[in-house]
Formats: C-alpha cells, sequence, structure tokens
C-alpha cells in the first residue's frame, strides 16, 4: 500500500471526524449519523495502517481520534454491580475451565515433584545436613519448633494480609510471564514444589509428617490450586505465542491475554479465601481433622464453582474475555 496516496484520499474524511468531535454536544441528527459512519471507517483505516505500513506518527493520531470517537459514540461505560456479577458467575469460571486441561496436569506434576523431592529430603541424612546445621534442624522439626510456631508467630491479620500479599504476587508472575515462552513459570513452579518438599522430607525424617499434613493441607489445598491454575494459565499463553491456532499471533495474544488478567484478578479473590484460611484454622486450637475438612470443604467449593458454573458459561460460548464492546476492532484475516 502507498502510504502517501492512502493519506491523501482519506485526510478529509480524518479532518472532518476530528471538526465533528470538537462539537460533539451540539451536533444535528444527521451529523450523529455521519460521526459513526466516519468512525467506522477510521477504525478500519487504522486496522490497516498498521497490518500493512506501519506509521508510528500517523497511527498515533488516527489511535487517538478513533479512541474520542468510540468514546462519543458509545459513551463512557462506568463498572456496575453487573459487571461484578458477569465476571464471578461467568468470566472467571469460565476461563479457568477452559484452563483446566493446562493446570490440572501441572497440578499433577508438581504435586509429584513435591512428593519425590520429599522422599528424597527425608530418606537421604546427608541431604537434611546440607540444608542446614543438625541444631538448627531439630529446632525445626521439634515439637513446638519453627514450623509449628510460624503460623502463630504473628497476629492472625497481618500474617493471612502478608500471606495474601505474597501468594497473589506469584500467582501473578505466574500469568504475566508466561508470555516468555512459560520458562520463568516453570521456575516459579520448582520453588514452590521446592520448598513444600524440603518441609515434607525434613518432618516426615522426624516422625512427624502428620503434623506438618495437619499444618499445611487446611489452607494448603486451595491455595496450591490457585498457583497451580495461574502456572498452567502462564503456560498455556506461553504456547499460545508458538502455536496461535487459526489467529494471528497477535490477536490471539490479545484474547488470552485480556482473560488471564480477568483470572488474576479472580484468583487474588481465592487466595485471600486461603489466607483467611492460614491466618485464623491453621494456628487454631481446632483439632485436626476439623483444619483439614475446612480445606477440603474450601477446595471442593473451588473446584464445583469451576466445573459447574465454569463449564456451563464455557459451553454457552464464555471465554473470559471482555465483552466484545470493550475489544479493540479488527479486520477479517484471510482463511
Amino acid at each position: 500500500m502507498d502510504l502517501d496516496v492512502f493519506v491523501t484520499a482519506h485526510r478529509a474524511e480524518w479532518d472532518r471526524l476530528e471538526a465533528l468531535l470538537q462539537r460533539q454536544r451540539h451536533l444535528t441528527g444527521a451529523e450523529v449519523d455521519e460521526l459513526v459512519a466516519l468512525y467506522q471507517r477510521t477504525a478500519t483505516h487504522l486496522s490497516l495502517i498498521q497490518s500493512s505500513a506501519p506509521d508510528p506518527q500517523l497511527t498515533g493520531r488516527l489511535s487517538q481520534l478513533v479512541a474520542r470517537a468510540r468514546s462519543a459514540v458509545t459513551g463512557i461505560r462506568r463498572a456496575s454491580w453487573r459487571d461484578v456479577t458477569r465476571f464471578l458467575t461467568y468470566g472467571f469460571p469460565a476461563a479457568v475451565y477452559r484452563s483446566r486441561h493446562w493446570w490440572v496436569p501441572t497440578a499433577l506434576v508438581s504435586t509429584a515433584v513435591a512428593v519425590l523431592l520429599g522422599w528424597w529430603i527425608g530418606t537421604h541424612p546427608d541431604v537434611q545436613a546440607s540444608t542446614a546445621a543438625p541444631s538448627e534442624l531439630r529446632e525445626l522439626t521439634r515439637p513446638g519448633g519453627q514450623y509449628e510456631t510460624y503460623y502463630s508467630s504473628h497476629p492472625a491479620a497481618s500474617f493471612a494480609a502478608q500471606v495474601w500479599t505474597n501468594n497473589a504476587q506469584a500467582a501473578a508472575l505466574c500469568l504475566v510471564l508466561g508470555v516468555f515462552l512459560g520458562l520463568p513459570v516453570l521456575w516459579i513452579l520448582f520453588q514452590n514444589m521446592l520448598n513444600l518438599g524440603v518441609g515434607f522430607g525434613l518432618m516426615s525424617s522426624a516422625g512427624r509428617l502428620d503434623t506438618f499434613l495437619g499444618l499445611i493441607l487446611p489452607h494448603g489445598l486451595l491455595e496450591l490450586t490457585a498457583v497451580f491454575v495461574a502456572a498452567g494459565t502462564g503456560l498455556r499463553l506461553g504456547w499460545t505465542l508458538i502455536d496461535p491456532g487459526p489467529r494471528t499471533r497477535r490477536s490471539a495474544l490479545a484474547e488470552e491475554g485480556r482473560a488471564a488478567v480477568g483470572m488474576a484478578i479472580g484468583l487474588a479473590l481465592v487466595l485471600f479465601v486461603s489466607g483467611a484460611i492460614e491466618g485464623f484454622v491453621t494456628p487454631s486450637g481446632l483439632p485436626t481433622w476439623a483444619r483439614i475438612g475446612i480445606g477440603i470443604v474450601a477446595e471442593l467449593a473451588f473446584l464445583a464453582y469451576v466445573y459447574v458454573l465454569g463449564g456451563r458459561a464455557a459451553r454457552a460460548g464464555e471465554t473470559g474475555d471482555v465483552e466484545a464492546a470493550e475489544r479493540s476492532a479488527t479486520v477479517p484475516t484471510a482463511a
């Protein structure tokens, strides 16, 4: 495409659209119709320029013009409780459900890695010795030691807030760093499984595996599931960069990336629940079976939420992306 010829042919339309936008509150009915038509044509012009002859200055001008026209045509949309309800009942669970073929295998493989690391550490005294000095290991694993007091050494509310912040950051990193072909996600996963495996191995070698499971399971089931969902989605995002399917790579990344951002918000809510359990239930005086039971109920509730509400929404065509009216304009691509 000859950019100079294209600009000469359409500059008058762009100037006219800009003139209408400057007096948009005083337009006649015919001028409103003209503004809508010019907005649609300018959006198409912008897409053609971006795909065929990108020019930073011209693209910047038309992007600003299209954004202003879109705001004039559709109005300023404000978030409402309807958006929150739709997100929680359709968008978020559907996005998690659609990613299940990634995060379920991620969960299974990661759990197996943590168990193997725990077995290896627990059955090899030389590995334990390389972890810490014998006196430190005894302090960690003895009754009333650091593994147990960790959950009750701080006020429950502040501890829950700290746990939630750390876990939300880890989940967000998994989602965001997936675009780097998933490699940072694998590293974050390994670090989490290594920490879990070390605790598993050291406590089992001290004959206190039941105590360790009683401390980790109440909050860990839901917490780790959220991390696995984030990691699996991050890996899926990285794979989209390699194989976008029938979509263009740009469109595929935009769609999956928007859904991933929504999942980050939803997973922050899930991790808030697990953080509350870790802060208030795990260190409580409840019997072990009751604490673990609360963790199992929370986990089953989340899975039912994903597979029932999310499955229904996904089958109805929900993807977790923003509504069609909020997406950027696109032009058809050749089959």
